[in-house]
C-alpha cells in the first residue's frame, strides 16, 4: 500500500494490530471506579459537534464534561512518548497529526460548553479518580435540570403519613390513611443516586 510502511518485524505488526481505539485497560479500570462510585456516564460516545465530531472515552453528557483517556505514544506524552526507530517519516507526521487532533477537539468541545479531562495513561487510578471527580463535581447539570441532592445533608425522616380527619373524628382509634411514599431511590439526570454518602457524588 503506498505511503504506509512495511513492518519492521512480525512481531511489531502483531502489536500494532493488538492496540485498541475504545476499551484499553486504563479506560476500563477508570470507567468501573467511577461506577463503583456511584456515576453514571457515556461510553465512547459521539458528538457532532459544529465543524468536527467528537468521541469522548466517557461522556458525563448532563454536566458536559467529557473525559479522555490517552495513550503515551497515540498521544505523544510529553512523559513517556516515543517515537519507533523505524519508518520515523511516518511516525513523526502521523504523531504530530494525532496531538492536533486532540487540541482541535478540546477547542470544539469548549466552543460548546463542554468541559474536557485528559489522563494519560500512566497516571495512577487514584490520580484519574481525583481529576474526573474534581471536575464532575463542580459542573452544575444544563438545560434547567436539577442539581442532585445535598450529599452532606442529613437523610430525611421517614414520612408523616396521612390522618383521614373524617374518619378519626368518628372513629379515633381509626388507623391512619397511608400517604403515597415517595421513591426510595431517586435518580437525578445523571443517574447519579441523590441517597448516596458524600464521597459518592
Amino acid at each position: 500500500m503506498a505511503g504506509y510502511p512495511q513492518p519492521s518485524s512480525p512481531g511489531r505488526s502483531a502489536n500494532m494490530r493488538a492496540n485498541r481505539r475504545t476499551d484499553t485497560k486504563p479506560e476500563l479500570a477508570l470507567r468501573r471506579a467511577l461506577h463503583k462510585r456511584g456515576y453514571r456516564f457515556r461510553k465512547d460516545y459521539r458528538l457532532d459537534l459544529e465543524g468536527r465530531r467528537v468521541r469522548p472515552d466517557i461522556a458525563f453528557t448532563a454536566r458536559r464534561v467529557a473525559v479522555f483517556v490517552d495513550g503515551c505514544f497515540w498521544h505523544a506524552c510529553p512523559q513517556h512518548g516515543s517515537k519507533p526507530r523505524a519508518n520515523d517519516w511516518y511516525w513523526t507526521p502521523k504523531l504530530a497529526r494525532n496531538v492536533e487532533r486532540d487540541r482541535a477537539a478540546d477547542e470544539t468541545l469548549a466552543a460548546a460548553g463542554w468541559q474536557v479531562v485528559r489522563i494519560w495513561e500512566h497516571e495512577s487510578l487514584e490520580q484519574a479518580l481525583t481529576a474526573v471527580i474534581a471536575v464532575v463535581g463542580a459542573r452544575l447539570p444544563v438545560d434547567g435540570a436539577a442539581p442532585p441532592a445535598d450529599p452532606v445533608a442529613p437523610p430525611a425522616g421517614p414520612a408523616v403519613p396521612a390522618v383521614d380527619s373524617v374518619a378519626s373524628a368518628a372513629d379515633p382509634v381509626a388507623p391512619p390513611v397511608d400517604s403515597v411514599a415517595p421513591d426510595n431511590d431517586p435518580v437525578d439526570v445523571d443517574g447519579l443516586r441523590a441517597d448516596r454518602s458524600a464521597d459518592k457524588i
